[in-house]
């Protein structure tokens, strides 16, 4: 599991019939960029948890043909002090 911020969606016009209903967002963890699966409804801007478990992410699109690899696994609530 990393740590990323959300920096953009993907889209393709194919992809693997097991893909077809789930958003595609673009992420980084400051050195490197990913392609992961989205069921939480992340935005552009937003710091999430993704796994690079394959075996994970097949099970959660239903398929264990699919392809997919990185999918994320939690969204992280910006935290503020207010010593007021």
């Amino acid at each position: 599991m990393i740590k990323a911020k959300v920096i953009g969606t993907a889209t393709s016009t194919i992809k693997h019939c097991s893909l077809d209903s789930w958003k595609l967002l673009v992420v980084s963890d400051g050195f490197d960029v990913y392609i992961a699966l989205d069921k939480f409804g992340a935005g552009e801007g937003d710091n999430v948890i993704v796994t690079n478990d394959g075996a994970y992410a097949s099970e959660v699109v239903g398929d264990r043909n699919s392809p997919a690899r990185w999918c994320v696994i939690g969204l992280i609530d910006d935290i503020t002090n207010n010593k007021n």
